[in-house]
């Protein structure tokens, strides 16, 4: 944990502007943003095995509210996405970025040499 914060304080020191933009960019949606997103009422196919949350790793149950990401089509828990997505912008299995207007883009990992 110490090494995570030494690198971070060096990053911000080193470069104040490019740290804040990238802070910024990865930080949570809006809470309106959240709750626009698209619901649905989970039912269980059958014949397949029941599907579940990636989050809270509990099974979807059938007339359950699920929230249904339109950038990648991953499904979750209602409360536990919208938790998750207050203070991430991406999809926390693919981590495919969230646009609050709805453009949706992969999310852009920087690879340090």
């Amino acid at each position: 944990m110490l090494q995570c914060v030494v690198r971070c304080t060096r990053a911000a020191l080193a470069e104040p502007a490019g740290w804040v933009s990238h802070r910024r960019l990865n930080a949570g949606l809006k809470r309106e943003d959240v709750v626009a997103l698209p619901v649905a009422t989970y039912a269980a196919a059958p014949q397949q095995a029941p599907a579940g949350c990636a989050i809270c790793l509990s099974d979807f149950s059938d007339g359950e509210k699920i929230r249904v990401l339109p950038a990648c089509g991953h499904r979750f828990h209602v409360v536990c996405v919208d938790t998750w997505l207050l203070s991430h912008c991406s999809c926390p299995t693919c981590r495919r970025r969230l646009s609050p207007l709805g453009a949706e883009a992969p999310l852009e990992m920087a690879i340090a040499p």
